[in-house]
């Protein structure tokens, strides 16, 4: 009889628990909509000291374009800095690629000059150092013009304006001499592209000079095929002429050569 009683008893219990609420499932409502909101991204970034839009200038096709291009900037470089002409063009030449490198492509930079407190724009580059920062300007002009503000405004340069404004050989190894560059062979670099191109022209132009021009006494030329590596240069300095009388006689505008072409050599 008491064994009856407690087995029903075990019976109701398990019943009454077994038809309890189930708390582990949650059911939506058929129209119930899900609520999302929007954080609004309040992180600004640092307005920038000078905040330049850079318009990069479409990029010399040759050496020859560039000095094209940019000899008159150097020119009234020289009037107001007192700086060669032929040292700032060659600076410009060999440091910008002829105006093709991604500094002057990209931030008109010319002439390789890094922040060193700058408080314009920037740009970074792999130098000396993986990613190191750059000048960055809106226009190549205002690249030349601080080029001169910083051979100018820094005393280490000062002896380099106690010479004479055409004596580019000196100005070449000054600027090496007073840490501009780390290239053992920079004044060679720059020296060699002055002569090649003839940019210490632009030098007398200023100073109010002329150059002596080459009498050609015996009017006979010879013809010469161009080899690997001859420049206008080579050629004038072997066959004791001018590379203007070369490119003269044979009606050449820029000082590009290429293996096997032709040319007539004044005598």
């Amino acid at each position: 009889m008491n064994l009856r009683i407690v087995y029903t008893a075990l019976v109701l219990m398990v019943l009454l628990y077994g038809c309890g609420p189930k708390k582990g499932i949650v059911t939506k409502k058929k129209n119930e909509s899900t609520k999302v909101e929007t954080v609004e991204d309040r992180r600004t970034e640092e307005p920038s000291a000078e905040p330049v839009t850079s318009t990069p200038e479409n990029p010399p096709t040759s050496t020859d374009a560039y000095i094209q291009q940019y000899s008159s900037i150097a020119k009234n470089q020289m009037r107001t800095a007192k700086i060669p002409a032929s040292i700032i063009l060659a600076q410009g030449i060999l440091e910008s690629g002829s105006g093709r490198g991604r500094l002057a492509v990209e931030a008109n930079n010319h002439f390789g000059i890094k922040c060193h407190g700058w408080n314009g724009s920037k740009i970074y580059h792999d130098d000396d150092r993986s990613q190191e920062c750059f000048r960055k300007y809106k226009k190549a002009e205002s690249s030349y013009r601080d080029h001169s503000e910083f051979l100018t405004g820094r005393r280490r340069y000062a002896s380099l304006f106690e010479l004479r404004q055409d004596d580019y050989k000196g100005w070449a190894r000054g600027l090496k001499a007073a840490g501009y560059a780390t290239d053992r062979r920079y004044p060679q670099k720059l020296i060699s592209l002055i002569e090649r191109y003839e940019l210490y022209r632009y030098d007398q132009e200023v100073l109010g000079k002329t150059s002596p021009k080459r009498v050609v006494v015996n009017s006979g030329v010879q013809r010469y095929i161009v080899e690997k590596g001859d420049t206008l240069y080579s050629l004038a300095k072997r066959y004791n002429t001018s590379v203007e009388a070369i490119k003269e006689l044979n009606n050449m505008i820029s000082n590009d050569l290429a293996a096997g072409q032709e040319l007539m050599i004044p005598k």
